[in-house]
Order: structure tokens, then C-alpha cells, then sequence
């Protein structure tokens, strides 16, 4: 499955499934988010059963403060509208996929 890009217009359709989601909180300018942004791609790409998003902070602001996002990269995992894991700033591939597990 791609990766989407989440709004707050389309954010309750893509949190309100029974599949795993994936949410990348990134801005185009940060230098760590782009080195993140191909792991996450990549991801979405090899798990079609995962739900993978990605919200630029710039143009969601309301979103990532609802996430009380603090720092970016934030990458949250939520299974049935929870938060079950978040991580904070550049990760490698193999540490990401531990969030999902």
C-alpha cells in the first residue's frame, strides 16, 4: 500500500480501521525527516496490511497538536484509535518496524 497523505479532512477515515496505522509528523525542511521519509515510504510499500500516513506539521498544525508534537520526525502507532507507540527523531528501518510490533 502507498503511503497517504493525512489531513484533518480525511484523518478520522484513516485512523478508524481495524488495521495498524502508521502516522510520520514531518515538515519538508527537516533534514532528519527527509533521511526518515524513504524507511517509512519503504515500509508502507513491503506491509499492505499496515496503514501508512504522513502529516506535514506546517500545514497540520491542529494535528500534530493533538499529538502533542513536540520534535519531528514523530512517528505514532495506533491499533484501534490508540497511541500504542511513538518515537522521536531519526530511526533506522529495523527500529520503526519494532514500534509496529
Amino acid at each position: 500500500m502507498s503511503v497517504i497523505n493525512v489531513t484533518k479532512q480525511n484523518f478520522e477515515e484513516i485512523i478508524n480501521t481495524d488495521k495498524t496505522v502508521l502516522l510520520d509528523f514531518y515538515a519538508d525542511w527537516c533534514g532528519p525527516c527527509r533521511m526518515v521519509s524513504p524507511i517509512v515510504d519503504e515500509i508502507a510499500t513491503e506491509n499492505p496490511d499496515i496503514i501508512v500516513g504522513k502529516i506535514n506539521v506546517d500545514d497540520e498544525q491542529s494535528l500534530a497538536m493533538q499529538f502533542d508534537v513536540a520534535s519531528i520526525p514523530t512517528l505514532i502507532v495506533m491499533r484501534n484509535r490508540q497511541i500504542v507507540n511513538t518515537a522521536m527523531g531519526a530511526r533506522p528501518k529495523a527500529a520503526i518496524l519494532d514500534l509496529l510490533k
